[in-house]
């Protein structure tokens, strides 16, 4: 017979690993490269101390001449704060009613709700691999009847809950509800009361409920031109800054086998993984298969299978900007956590808790994590590429 303590139960023992494990390693291949680790966890923050340059104290000299001075290693800090990552599902008290004597359909409810949570949480944290820690969905460039044209769609989809806030992060009109999303015409449609220009101006930007400038520092920060990361200073540490080239065009083996180059030359960083935009992923195939190139596929942890430049696998991703690739050093990157996925229990130990005043139930999934590159001058930015 079904009740509440068994469905906790289940919740805790037989779904939690397999969700875990899937968030982990099956929902998105860049992550799944990503080396995840409870190290250098001080209190709410991270705190990664990172060597760069190389020891001073070596040299040549003659047989009875005076040694090298000594000089130590170079170290810098990185500071940055733990992000909260949650993620809900919602269950009726009728719906567990009507299944107390059918295990079959509990299960089959339960699925259904995991397998949601699974799709919602994979969106979002691949989502935020790319992003620069804002929490930008998109910027609105105008709205007419209560429609917003947006610059792009790619990480907006129909049912997120989202807010609309200035510049400063302060929120303009929040908790509306997308209701429609046109892709072809970049246009996003959401719940409640007509808003006009007056509420929402242009350039507004969309961002997911409560999470402005909350969420994990991406590849979008470590490739912006912020005058910090982790609280390094850019300006005084130029190994901090990636190697970026823009306004590519059309792309080839020369183009990427340069930034490559550059990278191993200058930094000592090996490329073991290429992410772009499904267009620019189509450009590169088409170039290769121009010269009469084979184009070679390797298989990724997490049973990813990807296109390969030179051995290097290269995956395209729904999130990657348009026109744009990324080379990186998977190695340089770790996601710092307080803890894997868990369960937000109550003092009675129960994941399974009532919303007050309806007949609804909830359980809420949690981690506290931060993506920290420890050798941002190793990874690169190809931009401005034509797609294909």
């Amino acid at each position: 017979m079904v009740t509440m303590q068994t469905a906790d139960n289940a919740l805790k023992s037989f779904y939690l690993g397999a969700v875990s494990d899937q968030l982990n390693k099956s929902v998105n291949p860049l992550l799944a490269q990503i080396k995840q680790t409870t190290a250098d966890i001080w209190g709410k923050d991270v705190r990664r101390v990172v060597r760069y340059g190389v020891n001073g104290g070596i040299g040549a000299g003659t047989e009875d001449g005076n040694l090298p001075t000594a000089g130590g290693n170079h170290y810098a800090q990185f500071v940055t704060t733990l992000k909260n990552l949650f993620g809900t599902i919602e269950i009726s008290d009728k719906a567990i009613r009507s299944s107390t004597s059918n295990e079959g359909a509990f299960v089959n409810l339960l699925n259904d709700e995991m397998e949601g949570l699974i799709q919602s949480s994979s969106f979002n944290v691949g989502r935020m691999l790319f992003g620069d820690g804002k929490g930008t969905l998109a910027t609105v460039a105008s709205i007419a009847s209560g429609v917003f044209t947006v610059d792009t769609v790619k990480n907006i989809a129909e049912g997120m809950i989202v807010d609309f806030v200035d510049a400063d992060g302060n929120v303009l009109v929040g908790g509306r509800t997308v209701t429609k999303v046109d892709r072809k015409g970049k246009k996003v449609s959401v719940n409640g009361t007509t808003l006009t220009s007056t509420n929402v101006p242009n350039n507004s930007r969309i961002v997911i409920q409560n999470s402005n400038g909350l969420e994990i520092t991406g590849l979008g920060a470590i490739f912006s031109d912020s005058a910090t990361l982790y609280g390094v200073n850019r300006a005084d540490h130029d190994w901090m800054n990636p190697y970026k080239q823009t306004s590519v065009g059309t792309i080839s083996e020369t183009k990427i086998q340069t930034a490559i180059d550059y990278l191993e030359e200058v930094s000592g960083s090996k490329v073991n993984f290429i992410v772009c935009s499904w267009g620019v992923k189509r450009a590169l195939a088409e170039q290769l298969s121009t010269y009469k190139r084979v184009v070679d596929t390797v298989e990724l942890e997490g049973g990813y299978k990807a296109m390969s430049f030179n051995g290097i696998p290269v995956v395209a991703d729904r999130f990657c900007p348009d026109g744009t690739m990324y080379l990186l050093n998977t190695n340089d990157f770790c996601l710092h956590q307080l803890c894997d996925w868990q369960w937000l229990e109550g003092e009675d130990g129960k994941v399974l808790k009532q919303i007050a005043g309806k007949p609804v139930y909830t359980a809420t999934l949690v981690k506290y994590a931060e993506l920290v590159c420890t050798r941002p001058c190793g990874q690169a930015m190809l931009s401005g590429i034509t797609e294909a």
